[in-house]
């Protein structure tokens, strides 16, 4: 039986609205560690949490486990619609937040203060189960209860969120790491489980200020034994060199593939699907392929629509990696700015503020690892938001190009566009690249601007899986005329050179590929 709900922590917790006392003037480091150590660091006004019951808690005692109400649950993409959409969301978020607001009508400005303050509150967990876009991290923010819980490096309390099944909604457990005393503070920690010094810096900068410009930006490439832990996770056995075959023209292609998409389009009369895998000579699968040793020893002439170590150019930390090896100390001028939130977060606070202090655009694009189609994708120029993205997933930061290359379409204005081509790699050594000339254009729905950063129809241009979202095509043909018509200084020839991958590129990628 379903046992009744009880909302008891007024019987053990009280909140207190206290006023810190500023601390007297100290050596700098003596200073810094002091801030670093007080709770609620950067706040002068706050409340506190108390334990109020006159016989405290008990670690030990199973009673002293608590669930804490959430006041919001959202998806970042869903937040600013939120705000303003939901009855009565604007007034208690900007209360809990001690934002002033009594209006009825939501006010813009307290809208982009909330969004920018949440990431003091915000709190993160994702499915393990169902699609990719179920799987999405969600964000929330506990309740006032929750929210008063102030940090302390040396916490009295623990959190971590419960997604409770027969109810389909998530609670954060709160239980004590030590017997406490009647008068005592709850805190816990906002950089739980961080040991290293300057992450944790890092990470807490949200809430206590700190410079970190005197860090050092420039990143180095990972060591050899980076990309054999990589190699040694996904169990990929390496082929031996073989010889590639030579076929007759007419030969007819046997392909074994589990994909819907090739089998209703692959229509070509040199090509015939086998239900037999042995018997094939073109493998086209969805799954990742890993005895790449086995296949050359055994079968050498059949081609895969996969190749050893592709997720160093798949995978976006690696391609990072990987592409700085062009270009310099800075990389290749095509590569934007790009850091890993997890090994670089303070080269990228560093770079970050640098940019500020010069007063250059701030503007960024945060992403999963291996995540496509935008997925779990933001534009931001909060850098408390980016720190904090770093908590649901792991994620690179790349400096968001705020002047690209517009193309007009007549019924809505200048838009941000993309231009996908189609690689073959035939051969590594020695290097066989084939690129198809007819390129695939994708196109934004909304005029662009360094504004309204969540309107994905603005910002992004992957429209071919968003239900309802119109998708707007071009034929390679028909664009390059109209593109050279708005651009009569460039020739869509000079633009092809110029965006071709070159060979020094290519030797690059595919030599730390393979």
């Amino acid at each position: 039986m379903p046992k009744a709900e009880v909302f008891d922590a007024g019987e053990y917790f009280g909140i207190m609205q206290v006023e810190e006392v500023e601390e007297e003037e100290g050596g700098d480091e003596d200073m810094q560690e002091k801030m670093e150590r007080k709770a609620n660091p950067g706040n002068e006004l706050c409340y506190k949490v108390i334990v109020t019951n006159e016989n405290g808690l008990e670690a030990a005692n199973p009673n002293s486990i608590f669930l804490i109400d959430h006041a919001w649950t959202y998806r970042i993409e869903h937040a600013s619609q939120q705000l303003r959409q939901v009855p009565g969301l604007l007034h208690r978020l900007a209360s809990l937040m001690g934002i002033d607001f009594h209006g009825e009508v939501p006010d813009e400005t307290v809208v982009d203060q909330v969004l920018e303050d949440m990431w003091k509150y915000n709190q993160t967990y994702q499915l393990s189960h169902g699609t990719a876009e179920e799987k999405v991290p969600v964000w929330y923010i506990m309740d006032e209860f929750g929210s008063r819980i102030q940090h302390s490096d040396d916490p009295s309390f623990a959190i971590a969120p419960l997604f409770y099944m027969p109810q389909q909604i998530a609670y954060t457990v709160l239980w004590p790491l030590r017997d406490l005393d009647t008068g005592e503070e709850v805190t816990r920690d906002f950089a739980y489980g961080e040991t290293d010094r300057l992450i944790r810096k890092c990470r807490l900068l949200p809430w206590l200020p700190g410079v970190f410009q005197d860090i050092n930006h420039f990143i180095r490439e990972p060591s050899d034994e980076h990309y054999q832990t990589i190699l040694d996770e996904n169990k990929e056995k390496l082929p031996i060199s073989i010889k590639l075959p030579m076929y007759d023209t007419d030969k007819v292609f046997k392909v074994y593939t589990d994909l819907q998409q090739v089998l209703q389009n692959l229509t070509h009369s040199r090509f015939e699907f086998t239900d037999a895998e042995q018997e094939a000579d073109i493998l086209y699968s969805f799954s990742h392929f890993k005895d790449y040793r086995k296949l050359s020893e055994e079968r050498p002439h059949v081609m895969l629509n996969q190749f050893p170590c592709e997720n160093l150019l798949t995978v976006k930390d690696c391609l990072a990696y990987i592409s700085r090896r062009v270009g310099g100390s800075e990389g290749p001028k095509w590569l934007p700015h790009t850091f890993n939130l997890l090994t670089e977060l303070p080269q990228f606070i560093s770079y970050f503020q640098q940019r500020e202090r010069r007063g250059e655009d701030n503007h960024w694009i945060c992403k999963p690892w291996n995540l496509a189609r935008s997925l779990d994708t933001y534009v931001t120029k909060s850098l408390h938001s980016i720190i904090r993205q770093r908590e649901s997933s792991p994620k690179v930061v790349s400096k968001y190009i705020e002047n690209p290359v517009l193309f007009h379409l007549e019924d809505v204005g200048l838009v941000k566009f993309d231009i996908r081509y189609i690689v073959l790699l035939r051969s590594v050594k020695p290097l066989k690249l084939y690129v198809y000339d007819v390129f695939w254009l994708r196109f934004s729905n909304r005029p662009f601007s360094l504004d309204d950063l969540d309107d994905y129809e603005k910002h992004f241009t992957v429209m071919n899986y968003a239900p309802g979202v119109p998708l707007k095509q071009i034929h390679y043909d028909q664009f390059i005329p109209l593109f050279e018509k708005q651009y009569p200084e460039c020739s869509w020839k000079s633009v092809e050179e110029g965006i071709s991958l070159t060979r020094r590129f290519v030797d690059a990628l595919f030599q730390a590929a393979l």
